[in-house]
């Protein structure tokens, strides 16, 4: 009798701290899922106005600077950005540097920039492009700081460091929620076979987006 009752009990403090996650974790995702809905849709209707990605560069400028310090290029990079006053992500071309020259992008939201220079004048020339707000918000969908066609690449901005982190949370977040769901739904029993249909149609839907994509996949373009 006292491992039933003991049992009902863990049953009962499960559920209560289940329906909290539920609470609190929703609220925490609320503003988040937002934005990538939002984001979601401007990337799936890029000739929405909104959407639109400014390409249009203004005017490249030119600075005198002192020859940038540090062992890597990188270090170079980021004492270039501080005399420039300048932010982003680094970003580096796909070629290899050239003698004399250091070469880089920078990838912020908001604004493109490429900084070209010439290590033997001291001549940095800077060309950038802005961008809308939208445009910026679109943009963080998948701003991660990581380029796969780029080897060795890795994060060196703090910010993007800290919007992975963030979006890190919300996927772990999710499965949480998932998984509370579940365990919600098994527990009403009224509403088991209802669950089963919503259950069955969703993993229907999954699966049929993930044959279309791996056929996808497998055709070679002609």
């Amino acid at each position: 009798m006292s491992s039933r009752s003991d049992s009902r009990r863990a049953a009962r403090v499960l559920e209560a701290w289940n329906r909290r996650l539920h609470y609190y974790l929703g609220l925490y995702f609320l503003l988040f899922i937002w934005l990538f809905s939002f984001t979601g849709l401007l990337l799936n209707h890029p000739r929405w106005s909104l959407a639109r990605i400014p390409n249009d560069a203004n005017p490249p400028y030119e600075r005198t600077i002192e020859p940038p310090r540090g062992d890597t290029d990188l270090d170079r990079a980021r004492d270039v950005m501080r005399q420039l006053g300048l932010a982003g992500e680094i970003e580096w071309p796909q070629l290899a540097q050239a003698g004399g020259r250091l070469d880089f992008n920078l990838a912020y939201p908001k604004q493109a920039t490429q900084v070209r220079v010439d290590l033997a004048q001291n001549r940095a020339t800077v060309r950038q492009v802005d961008r809308s707000l939208w445009s910026g918000v679109r943009i963080m969908h998948t701003f991660s700081g990581w380029r796969y066609t780029s080897a060795g690449t890795s994060r060196d901005w703090i910010l993007t460091s800290v919007w992975v982190v963030a979006m890190d949370a919300v996927a772990a977040g999710l499965l949480v929620m998932v998984l509370g769901s579940y365990y919600m739904w098994w527990r009403l029993n009224r509403l088991r076979a209802a669950g089963w249909v919503a259950l069955a149609i969703g993993w229907a839907g999954c699966a049929f987006f993930v044959y279309g994509l791996a056929v996808c996949l497998m055709i070679s373009p002609s």
